[in-house]
């Protein structure tokens, strides 16, 4: 038997359980999870979460008539947002432990998507046993057909994956209509490229990250958001001067050499926006949060840095490469680089 009290844990990272039920998290006690899995049964039959949470159900009883200590408890992330939901996880898996002082848990989860928070289980409370539900089905093509209706009906499916594909779809038509249309192939390829290097690197996490520390910085009424305002209208000027640049001394040189002229006219400013964003926050901890200071006070320095580097090397790149008009000699840009 085991010692100590087991905590079975059922886990909806992508919270169905609050997206379709109107259910907070976490969910303690075998009442309340009952009512929970009634609930979103009735708000979706089809939800997989709902086994999940009666197979967490029966794990409790089953222990519980052996006697064990055992409580059962639904934790959720977010719909939209997995990076906030597993912070969210993570939290209320803390709370749990506090609360019941658990010594164990068992983790039950309906998908391999659930499962990827187990590290964050295991970071907090040894985990004893994982029971994972697998919903049977006779596959049908009148079930395909409802699963991929269900699929696309999702909204957070819609966004990261419906968007962008009828954004690609549309470049075509665009590059017929322009006349080039034998850049349509790699004006799609290259699309579909940056979309997955966009998800691929997390930049999408970034931007999600600048958003909420702007809407941070303005309901704390913060002078951060002075300089994030800043920052973005530096970041279009920036973009907007690498792209007049590329008109000025357009000729046929090679995507490189496009690339550094862009570098060339823009990188001032976006460095400049990433110094005026950086020293906002470096305010910010000044005067609310001083034992962080010693970790953001390089940002401005560090992005100055980088912009001037990288100012004196498309100088020298472009230079060498003999772009007609470009106002730098090899000679004059070889003292950017030194």
């Amino acid at each position: 038997m085991q010692q100590g009290l087991t905590l079975v844990l059922c886990v909806d990272r992508d919270d169905d359980i609050g997206f379709k039920a109107k259910i907070e998290s976490p969910v303690t006690g075998r009442a309340a999870c009952l009512r929970a899995a009634n609930t979103l049964a009735l708000a979706d039959p089809e939800d997989s979460d709902v086994n999940a949470i009666f197979q967490a159900i029966q794990v409790f009883d089953e222990l519980a008539a052996k006697g064990e200590q055992v409580e059962i408890a639904l934790v959720s992330g977010n719909h939209m947002h997995m990076l906030e939901g597993d912070r969210k996880i993570a939290a209320s898996i803390d709370r749990l432990v506090r609360e019941t002082g658990a010594s164990n848990c068992i983790v039950v989860t309906d998908g391999a998507e659930d499962e990827f928070v187990l590290p964050l289980v295991q970071s907090r409370v040894p985990v004893s046993g994982i029971r994972r539900v697998i919903v049977s089905q006779l596959p049908n093509l009148e079930g395909t057909y409802y699963l991929f209706k269900k699929f696309f009906n999702d909204p957070k499916v819609a966004r990261l994956v419906l968007v962008p594909l009828g954004l690609l779809m549309l470049l075509y038509p665009i590059a017929y209509f322009l006349g080039r249309t034998g850049l349509a192939l790699v004006i799609v390829v290259g699309a579909i490229g940056i979309y997955l290097l966009y998800r691929g690197l997390g930049i999408d996490e970034l931007f999600q990250g600048f958003g909420d520390a702007l809407r941070t910085s303005l309901s704390r009424a913060r002078f951060s958001f002075i300089t994030y305002i800043a920052g973005i209208l530096l970041v279009i000027i920036g973009v907007v001067m690498g792209l007049m640049n590329i008109l000025i001394y357009y000729a046929e040189v090679g995507i490189l050499i496009y690339l550094l002229i862009f570098v060339y006219g823009g990188v001032l400013w976006l460095a400049l926006a990433g110094i005026v964003a950086s020293a906002g926050i470096v305010i910010d901890n000044f005067f609310h949060d001083r034992t962080s200071l010693g970790k953001v006070i390089v940002f401005p320095f560090f992005i100055g840095a980088v912009g001037l580097i990288a100012y004196g090397a498309s100088i020298y790149a472009i230079a060498v490469s003999n772009v007609p008009d470009f106002p730098y000699s090899t000679a004059n840009a070889i003292q950017y680089i030194f």
